[in-house]
């Protein structure tokens, strides 16, 4: 199993959060998800708002464009990319999975 798939030219990532992190980056995989490091602590929402900042970003996309959909306290999410602009650097994404 893949940390993402395409549906239609969103993208899904399944997603692994460390936060209180030292930095905000994508870190590898963690198992078959995509980890992703933030220094936003977990608490009131504080970490989830900053995870869709963080990839509304690295995906060159509005906020209202990334919505998690399902992990909303929990460190495994799943998060929905509207039309991603493109894709971050070290990250393969291949678009012919679509």
């Amino acid at each position: 199993m893949s940390f993402y798939r395409w549906d239609g030219d969103d993208l899904i990532l399944n997603c692994h959060l460390q936060p209180n992190a030292s930095s905000d980056e994508f870190a590898g995989l963690h198992g078959d998800r995509l980890k992703i490091r933030l220094t936003a602590p977990p608490t009131e929402g504080k970490a989830n708002a900053h995870l869709l900042a963080f990839l509304a970003g690295a995906f060159a996309v509005s906020k209202r464009q990334v919505c998690l959909e399902s992990g909303q306290q929990s460190r495994q999410k799943r998060v929905r990319i509207v039309n991603p602009q493109k894709l971050p650097n070290g990250i393969e994404l291949n678009r012919s999975d679509k």
